[in-house]
């Protein structure tokens, strides 16, 4: 079995955020290639039915891969073959989630620090398994350790069908730039498909990175949660721009899309909680960024990671929508839940920027855990 991953924007495996429901909505906006949350290989061997059920995927996913961290071969390939079995059609090694509790466990981006180790892992599963194997890798752990090159030709070496490098070490987090010079040196001397991934917001700038790096794809993260429609924006080189009426009814759909996962009663709004205020989090975010305006500055630096000045003149609603308070995303998501229809919707937002009156933030950087 192969999988073409050339010419593709995939969805970065998003810890929270790329629950199912997300994910879905993703795919209606012409994302074609998903992937799932981080799943801890050990707890899918145990069958944790929380870890479980991040391997779910959804009808509408037509290639759905499953991101694994693990550290021991064998491990790794009996939680492979779970998330084949539930629809998975390729298995991610995670290389670079930062996260201290999974580093400690020797995981994510610790194997940077034991590319060897990294290699017979790869080697195992890829002998191992049905499907296709790919990795996922920061630059290094620190910028005194970036061995992103040397670590890229032992997984190619070692049979991974595709290399994902998010241009950034494990020290870094999202404090820089994402370094996509180095992503496209990797790019060149690889022969594998080597998919970017890093600050990329607006269809301009991920066209830009393509370009002039060789990659063979790219995979979005935050832009992605911030404005899901990224993908169909890339796929058509253009800007989307959907109003504030538009967003709303985006945001509706999505809810239903967890109401349908989590179902519509006490459990399933309680679970649904859990996500929608944080989705809204980044919601929030979104600005239009036509390219006529900010191809210029993209180029100074990325969009993504930019503090915009905001505009005036928005209407109730807009600034409701882009209002970066948790307590106001507390009440839209309660709203969103109760809405029978967008014009509800819409009505009750409005409602809420009247009672708690919005107050604008910025468009700046926000961190997600991305595996």
């Amino acid at each position: 079995m192969t999988i073409d991953f050339r010419g593709h924007t995939l969805l970065a495996p998003l810890t929270k955020g790329g629950n199912l429901p997300f994910r879905r909505l993703c795919v209606e906006f012409g994302a074609r290639i998903t992937m799932s949350e981080m799943a801890y290989a050990r707890q899918v061997v145990r069958r944790s039915k929380s870890e479980l059920a991040l391997l779910r995927r959804h009808p509408s996913e037509a290639c759905f891969g499953v991101q694994l961290a693990a550290r021991d071969p064998e491990e790794s390939v009996q939680a492979a073959r779970e998330a084949v079995a539930r629809g998975a059609a390729f298995v991610d090694v995670n290389c670079g989630c930062p996260i201290h509790d999974t580093t400690r466990r020797g995981m994510g981006a610790t194997l940077l620090t034991k590319p060897n180790q990294l290699a017979r892992l790869v080697a195992h599963m890829v002998k191992e398994l049905p499907v296709p194997v790919t990795v996922k890798i920061r630059t290094g752990w620190s910028e005194d350790e970036v061995n992103a090159a040397q670590v890229a030709r032992l997984v190619e070496e070692s049979g991974a069908a595709a290399l994902t490098v998010h241009g950034r070490t494990r020290e870094q987090r999202y404090t820089k730039a994402a370094d996509w010079q180095l992503i496209g040196a990797i790019a060149r001397e690889r022969t594998i498909p080597v998919i970017g991934n890093g600050d990329i917001l607006t269809h301009y700038e991920g066209r830009r990175r393509m370009a002039e790096s060789g990659v063979a794809a790219l995979m979005v993260g935050r832009g992605a949660l911030i404005k899901p429609w990224i993908f169909q924006e890339i796929a058509t080189n253009q800007d989307l721009a959907p109003g504030a009426v538009e967003r709303v009814a985006i945001y509706l759909r999505f809810t239903r899309f967890l109401k349908e996962h989590f179902r519509e009663d006490a459990k399933g709004k309680e679970r649904t909680m859990r996500f929608l205020p944080w989705h809204l989090g980044f919601f929030c975010r979104y600005r239009p960024l036509p390219e006529s305006e900010y191809a210029a500055l993209s180029m100074q630096h990325p969009l993504l990671q930019t503090r915009l000045p905001e505009a005036e003149d928005l209407s109730l609603l807009e600034r409701v929508l882009r209002d970066p308070r948790e307590a106001m995303h507390l009440r839209l998501a309660e709203e969103l839940w109760q809405a029978v229809d967008e014009a509800d919707a819409v009505a009750r937002f409005e409602r809420v920027g009247e009672e708690l009156p919005p107050q604008l933030g910025d468009a700046g950087d926000i961190a997600v855990s991305t595996g």
